[in-house]
């Protein structure tokens, strides 16, 4: 039998018959999802805007604009402050009606 058959054979056998390892893959839903922000985005340009909050990443704030791009905006910017003052409001008032 020629070495690199044998050889070949012998290296499936090893990799069919060896024990699997603790080892976990690096999950995506473990990294932020933004790694830069941004402090100025025209608010017209947005078609919506998903928040986002995990136990590894702070609390980010994704807008998808009308061209279809999706950027990461600063939280601590003040329309976007204002922006969700005005929702937790307005969903106030709907539960006390």
């Amino acid at each position: 039998m020629d070495c690199k058959v044998l050889a070949l054979v012998a290296l499936l056998t090893v990799a069919i018959w060896s024990p699997e390892t603790d080892a976990k893959p690096i999950s995506l839903v473990e990294r932020c999802w933004c790694r830069s922000t941004l402090n100025t985005v025209p608010q017209r340009s947005i078609r919506e805007i998903k928040f986002l909050h995990t136990p590894s990443c702070p609390f980010q704030v994704i807008a998808k604009l009308k061209n279809n791009r999706e950027v990461c905006i600063n939280p601590k910017t003040k329309w976007l402050q204002q922006y969700l003052k005005n929702a937790i409001s307005k969903i106030k008032k709907k539960r006390l009606e």
